[in-house]
């Protein structure tokens, strides 16, 4: 049944059906062919899939990034950033990351980090010079942060299919969120300096304490939610309703760039693509129960186990495939689908389920910048108004980059893990 069921997914693949149904046939297929089970149990598991209240979280930090960007608050963290870092050569270029970090802590979503700070740096990093493939690539990598800094939206996922802690997860997520922002502003720097990119940056730059007064509010906002979160005010879900209505009132009222026109848009923007989440995860609920069934996590334990003689080992073989899987399969579909398998053998590893779910977040998410399907990529030739080929050459330092720190984030645990034991005393 289970080979079926990948090969039926792979073939639905192939003829470019989208990831949800693949995965929603697959299964049937494998139900209606080689089971006994009745086709009753198809509807039943898939609502139990996104019956899950942490799944609450993921339309409303939709929306509260759609929020943020119509309302302005993306517009003037990007002029906090860059009074910060702007007087630098590629001072521009690290502007985007930094951003990139600080929107990342509301969000919870790359695509979204990418519209909403691509609109407005890719025109501008252009216009100072920098070459549009490299703009378009720089976002599209910076982007990715939006899924590994807390709130995250993988990791929601990751939490409710491997039953860890989303709490525990998302303090986890600040050392390897900071690890790789933190390297990719040192990269492009490095970079701007090498290729001559960005010796006009400090052009245009608002002085310190101006950005600071007009970016108060904005700033605030990752503080109240992962405050919120941290102090046990309200939980991660709770969180992400907070933003919304955090986002709306300082958009509307206080900025005054969100019209009651926009609020139509927004919020249909907004539902499509939580349709389109929670559509993946219920369809990849329905298949994760059927090789679950099949004893597929066991059997895959115990090659592994076989095979893989050490806990290293074992997590360079699992970054390896989920590299090549994260190319072609959407991240959301990836965990659902994978976590319930993996967890289990890492954990026969003594690999800390919290751990390995920093490791997954960030190998999957890397899906998002890498051909053919990465959805980054994607939404930064849209803004860039070029073609992913034109990309390619200028993303593969991003991508070598972003892979030699998910090696650090792999082989130190405390990058992932000091801050957790630390909250939560974990020894």
């Amino acid at each position: 049944m289970t080979a079926a069921m990948f090969v039926s997914m792979i073939i639905f693949f192939a003829f470019s059906v989208p990831i949800a149904i693949s995965i929603g046939f697959a299964s049937v297929t494998g139900i209606h062919l080689f089971t006994n089970i009745p086709m009753l149990i198809v509807p039943k598991e898939i609502f139990s899939a996104i019956d899950k209240f942490a799944l609450g979280a993921i339309p409303f930090f939709i929306l509260a990034g759609n929020l943020m960007e119509v309302g302005g608050i993306s517009n003037r963290l990007v002029n906090f950033a860059k009074s910060i870092v702007g007087g630098l050569q590629g001072g521009l270029a690290i502007t985007c990351v930094m951003t990139c970090m600080i929107f990342a802590a509301v969000s919870g979503s790359s695509v979204a980090t990418t519209f909403a700070i691509g609109a407005i740096l890719i025109p501008a990093l252009v216009k100072h010079g920098y070459p549009v493939p490299f703009a378009a690539s720089l976002q599209a990598t910076s982007a990715e942060l939006g899924v590994i800094i807390p709130p995250s939206i993988p990791m929601i996922l990751y939490g409710v299919s491997a039953e860890v802690s989303i709490g525990e997860l998302f303090i986890a997520g600040f050392g390897p969120g900071l690890l790789i922002g933190g390297g990719l502003m040192v990269f492009v720097w490095l970079w701007s300096k090498y290729k001559g990119y960005g010796k006009d940056d400090h052009l245009g730059r608002m002085p310190f304490r101006q950005a600071g007064k007009e970016a108060a509010l904005a700033l605030m906002m990752p503080v109240i939610i992962l405050g919120g979160i941290y102090g046990g005010v309200f939980t991660p879900t709770e969180a992400a309703v907070v933003a919304v209505f955090y986002a709306l009132i300082v958009g509307m009222v206080v900025y005054r760039e969100i019209k009651f026109s926009d609020l139509y848009i927004i919020f249909r923007k907004s539902v499509i693509s939580s349709a389109v989440i929670m559509f993946i995860i219920a369809n990849a609920g329905l298949f994760s129960l059927l090789i679950t069934r099949a004893g597929v996590p066991e059997a895959i334990g115990d090659f592994l186990k076989e095979h893989l003689t050490s806990a290293g080992m074992f997590l360079i073989g699992v970054n390896f495939a989920l590299f090549i899987i994260g190319m072609f399969i959407e991240t959301s579909a990836s965990i659902i689908v994978l976590a319930p398998i993996l967890v289990p053998v890492a954990a026969k590893f003594g690999v800390d389920p919290v751990h390995f779910g920093t490791i997954m977040v960030v190998n999957l998410a890397m899906g998002m910048i890498t051909p053919p399907f990465g959805v980054n990529l994607f939404a930064a030739c849209t803004v860039a108004k070029i073609s992913l080929d034109q990309m390619i050459k200028q993303l593969i330092p991003f991508v070598l980059a972003v892979l030699s720190f998910l090696m650090i984030i792999t082989y130190v645990p405390q990058v992932s893990l000091f801050l957790r034991d630390l909250v939560y005393g974990v020894s």
